[in-house]
């Protein structure tokens, strides 16, 4: 990397910058092209992919399953390596173009929603507040946590995954810089989760949340780098992330939209209960 780089006065885009992802990226908004939305038979229409921000709303809605809330849904696989979130009718569903998204078509008109946290929240307060805890204390905390993962989050995955596992070169100062900020936020945890069970006094949409960015990175499932940020020294990390990967909701949402990895954890799209029961079994 040249070391003599001086920005211009005004920034003008000329070409992709290279690495995973650069096919996709652009600084304007809006679609590409024409392509409407599937509409499944549930109300709940989910359009995402497994992705850390996917498998919160996923595991969520199992949950809520689970807990033997009506939150039956369809989920519709939204390949983000293609562009499909830029085509129409995913735009009308999320204009920043990301997911997951939701259509909630039990309302008139139906209600969109974007934004992983939002969803959340919205879904657990339209099954009558589930899994936010009933005590202001422990609700406040709870959104406290779950927006400390919305404000942290882009530093581990589009700041150190980026650098440690996508960008065309290797760049010690970024790697250091982000690699730097991912241990201290794991230190926050872990320093949390040694005087709590949970991040909020009970099981809720913030240990979800939270589970899906950090507890994969320490479960060794993000950019192969639990060993170069000493994950398993984060003990109490560690065996928290084991208690909800071991949730059956949990071991399911984390199948729904993905199109990659061993058979048996591969559900593209889900549409009923049943469609897990189809999926080839881990072996034992």
């Amino acid at each position: 990397m040249p070391n003599d780089y001086t920005p211009p006065k005004v920034w003008t885009w000329e070409q992709p910058s290279g690495g995973t992802f650069a096919n996709i990226n652009r600084p304007v908004a809006g679609p590409t092209h024409d392509k409407a939305l599937p509409v499944g038979a549930h109300p709940l229409q989910l359009y995402s992919l497994a992705t850390p921000n996917g498998i919160k709303v996923t595991i969520l809605l199992e949950e809520l399953l689970e807990a033997g809330h009506g939150a039956d849904y369809d989920a519709w696989l939204i390949e983000i390596g293609k562009g499909d979130q830029f085509g129409s009718g995913f735009v009308e569903v999320n204009p920043n173009s990301k997911i997951p998204a939701l259509m909630d078509h039990s309302v008139s008109p139906p209600q969109r929603v974007f934004e992983s946290a939002s969803i959340m929240l919205y879904l657990a307060e339209k099954f009558g507040g589930a899994f936010i805890p009933k005590d202001p204390r422990q609700r406040t905390e709870m959104l406290s946590w779950l927006f400390w993962q919305m404000g942290s989050a882009p530093f581990l995955g589009g700041g150190f995954g980026h650098f440690y596992a996508y960008a065309p070169v290797k760049i010690e100062y970024a790697i250091n810089r982000y690699a730097m900020e991912a241990k201290r936020q794991l230190d926050v945890l872990d320093r949390h989760l040694a005087r709590n069970e949970w991040m909020a006094g009970e099981y809720s949409l913030a240990d979800m949340a939270i589970f899906a960015w950090y507890g994969g990175l320490v479960l060794g499932r993000a950019y192969n780098a639990a060993e170069f940020l000493d994950a398993a020294g984060y003990r109490n990390v560690m065996e928290w992330a084991k208690r909800i990967d071991a949730r059956p909701a949990v071991i399911r949402g984390r199948k729904v939209n993905r199109n990659w990895g061993e058979a048996w954890e591969q559900l593209p799209e889900r549409h009923s209960a049943a469609d897990f029961d189809a999926l080839p079994k881990a072996p034992a």
